[in-house]
């Protein structure tokens, strides 16, 4: 009973120590961000989606909050990494040799796959946006006056959730080779993942059929994408196993 107590601890242990890694490494990353927010900012501002974007502060607080946000979102992206690294470090006693050289390779593609996100949202969603609501403020004449605080979050809103859905395909991986997933039980509630999808897409974007279309289309391709690479994994788990069966068969004769 002692020694079950004691590896829980030494887990709520080995857990805190990572925690803290990570922590102490966004403050670090914070201070960077704090660096990064004004020319981003400014190359923001100075990307062909703004320019016919009126961009005023409505309150005295906005420009603070804008710079606040930048600051932020870039830690978290720097950060991203050692998370990552830290949480694989933590589960890795739990897995096999072979097991932790695999998933291990999954950090720096999960890295590459939440900026995909974020490009693909940023340079083709989110100026199609911008054009949408531009032509409809021109169809009702109203005139455009947007707080910057109000257009960034904006951005933020359209293009962060693309950055953690094009994750999916790793999550998917990484699940399927702990065998918590299976590809079989991913095609069998294909169509309720798709309903919840279209839920995701109409979040996300504004109520225009061309735009909920330019959305759910990549995250269906996204999900099937998903099914195939969770195949490709389970067999791979179901081989390495049987191969660590034999093993162990080998050993005792």
């Amino acid at each position: 009973m002692k020694e079950k107590e004691l590896t829980v601890i030494d887990h709520i242990e080995e857990l805190r120590k990572r925690i803290i890694i990570v922590l102490v490494f966004f403050l670090f990353a914070l201070i960077i961000g704090l660096f990064l927010a004004r020319p981003l900012v400014l190359f923001l501002q100075a990307a062909p989606e703004a320019a016919n974007v009126p961009m005023n502060a409505f309150k005295l607080t906005d420009p603070f909050k804008v710079y606040l946000k930048f600051a932020f979102i870039s830690a978290m992206i720097l950060t991203s990494p050692i998370a990552l690294y830290q949480m694989w470090a933590f589960i890795s006693p739990g897995l096999s040799h072979q097991e932790r050289k695999i998933t291990l390779a999954y950090i720096p593609v999960s890295v590459i796959l939440f900026l995909g996100g974020l490009a693909f949202s940023y340079f083709l969603l989110f100026p199609f946006v911008i054009q949408f609501i531009g032509t409809l403020s021109d169809m009702m004449n109203i005139n455009e006056m947007y707080g910057i605080n109000e257009y960034f979050s904006f951005l933020f809103q359209l293009t962060l959730p693309f950055g953690f859905l094009f994750q999916f395909p790793i999550i998917i991986m990484f699940l399927t080779r702990l065998g918590i997933l299976t590809p079989m039980f991913l095609a069998k509630i294909r169509k309720y993942a798709y309903f919840v999808l279209l839920v995701i897409a109409g979040l996300i974007t504004p109520p225009e059929i061309v735009s909920h279309l330019m959305v759910t289309v990549p995250l269906f391709l996204l999900y099937e994408i998903s099914i195939l690479i969770s195949r490709i994994s389970y067999k791979k788990a179901l081989k390495a196993q049987l191969e660590q069966e034999n093993e162990e068969l080998m050993q005792k004769k």
